[in-house]
């Protein structure tokens, strides 16, 4: 019996954390059980990452679905969003990817879906699967992990693959192809990465393609300084005209330009909401609050509705939805389509700069340049601070009085005449993440950022 089971891998919209410690088979037996019998889904679809524990969880997870009554296809190793893309496209009641996303390899964890890839989040059921799965857990014996009698393999990667290069194809095919130096951190892009290759518009060059879930190449996290250069050296030695790296799941994608320079997702954003309203003119542009000033600029230029959305994947995906928006981008490098189900892809991104960058004959560095130089930005700044909660209360009242404009959508969020920040507390951890820019400014963006950093340094 594991009746004091801790069950705080449920974060605010998925599940994650160490095994065995904070998840095992039976929270992943539990988890189906309580998944299907909540939403009454009788088809789900689960796949996994390439970690060492995936097989054991998915198929103890399995295990509580068929146990539950649903009928379960198993499609192995993947990418959380040919799990969203199969839910959304197959038929599905609903889906589950095993994952621990870009967390180091002893950690993993689940991303579920409802059917139509619909999100689960603490505010659409996942407090509920949390109290279902707790309950379980005190009248249940831990899960075997055995193959569960009723599973079928199972692949949609083929049509997947087809459908992204049905859906980024350039009117006329380049006359000088790109070439891409796509790094796949050992996690699972390889896969789709290999199965689109022969039908690019440009030359692809793969590195860490062969997903190994022990990361002997180091953590799939493409914002370690590490990560970083080995992909900007990478890029440079094959003379790539454009460099991208992914995550674990690779639901997220990094750019860098032919020299190796990394380019902050914030400007992404930008590039592809101008690209996606080209083709639909006034649509809804969905960004996070951490940084935003130059997406409003470009979306509104461009005949767009800019709107404000809480930073998290699924709560993006719920406002995709309620929005009804074209398009979502988070300075996180998360990118949402609503020809994708309102879901995120780490695929799309770079196939629709790739058609962009072949169309127009411009290279990233000019196209991010302009915008970088307009709105300067700190990127995201991490520090673990002794009481989140009150150091944010003194920030706020040290500045909110000459702000022009404040809301707490998502953390404190102060804006000035030249410069804002956001400030916002981690779900899991005594942590402040701190995000600053400022107009066409960055000796000010550095004097603020520094006298910020000064405050939360103070109380570490």
């Amino acid at each position: 019996m594991n009746s004091a089971k801790d069950l705080s891998c449920f974060k605010a919209y998925d599940v994650r954390g160490r095994v065995p410690d904070k998840i095992d088979e039976s929270v992943a037996r539990a988890l189906g059980r309580a998944f299907a019998d909540h939403f009454s889904a009788r088809e789900v679809v689960v796949g996994r990452d390439a970690r060492l524990s995936g097989p054991g969880l998915s198929a103890a997870l399995a295990q509580g679905l068929t146990e539950a009554g649903a009928r379960v296809t198993d499609i192995g190793l993947c990418g959380t969003e040919e799990i969203y893309w199969a839910a959304a496209r197959q038929g599905f009641d609903g889906g589950i990817m095993v994952t621990g996303s870009h967390n180091p390899a002893d950690e993993n964890g689940f991303k579920l879906v409802r059917g139509g890839a619909a999100p689960v989040s603490a505010d659409s059921g996942l407090k509920d699967l949390k109290s279902a799965v707790a309950e379980l857990l005190r009248g249940t014996a831990a899960g075997t992990g055995a193959e569960p009698q009723g599973a079928a393999r199972g692949s949609f990667r083929k049509e997947y693959a087809q459908w992204l290069l049905e859906y980024c194809r350039t009117a006329n095919p380049p006359r000088n192809p790109l070439k891409v130096l796509a790094d796949a951190g050992n996690g699972c892009a390889g896969l789709v990465l290999s199965e689109l290759g022969p039908s690019l518009p440009c030359e692809l060059v793969l590195r860490q393609a062969e997903p190994d879930g022990r990361f002997p190449n180091g953590v799939p996290n493409p914002l370690l300084p590490e990560k970083r250069e080995g992909t900007a050296r990478a890029v440079r030695e094959q003379k790539a005209d454009l460099g991208i790296a992914f995550d674990g799941d690779f639901d997220r994608c990094f750019f860098y330009d032919s020299d190796g320079n990394f380019i902050e997702g914030y400007y992404c954003v930008g590039i592809l909401a101008q690209e996606l309203l080209r083709r639909c003119p006034g649509a809804k542009i969905i960004h996070d609050p951490r940084v935003y000033w130059n997406t409003r600029e470009v979306v509104l230029a461009a005949g767009g509705v800019p709107v404000m959305g809480k930073t998290g994947h699924a709560f993006i995906k719920e406002k995709m939805r309620a929005e009804n928006a074209l398009y979502g981008g988070e300075m996180s490098a998360h990118h949402y389509f609503r020809d994708f189900a309102y879901c995120d892809s780490g695929m799309l991104p770079w196939l629709l700069t790739v058609r962009l960058l072949s169309e127009t004959g411009q290279t990233l560095a000019e196209l991010a340049a302009e915008r970088m130089a307009a709105w300067p930005c700190s990127g995201e700044i991490n520090r673990r601070v002794t009481d989140a909660a009150a150091l944010m209360q003194a920030i706020r009242d040290r500045y909110a009085a000459r702000a022009v404009h404040e809301d707490h959508l998502d953390g404190l969020n102060l804006e000035f005449p030249e410069w804002r920040f956001n400030l916002r507390m981690s779900n899991t951890e005594p942590i402040l993440r701190l995000n600053v820019e400022s107009r066409a400014n960055r000796a000010l963006l550095e004097d603020k950022t520094a006298e910020l950093l000064e405050t939360l340094d103070a109380s570490a």
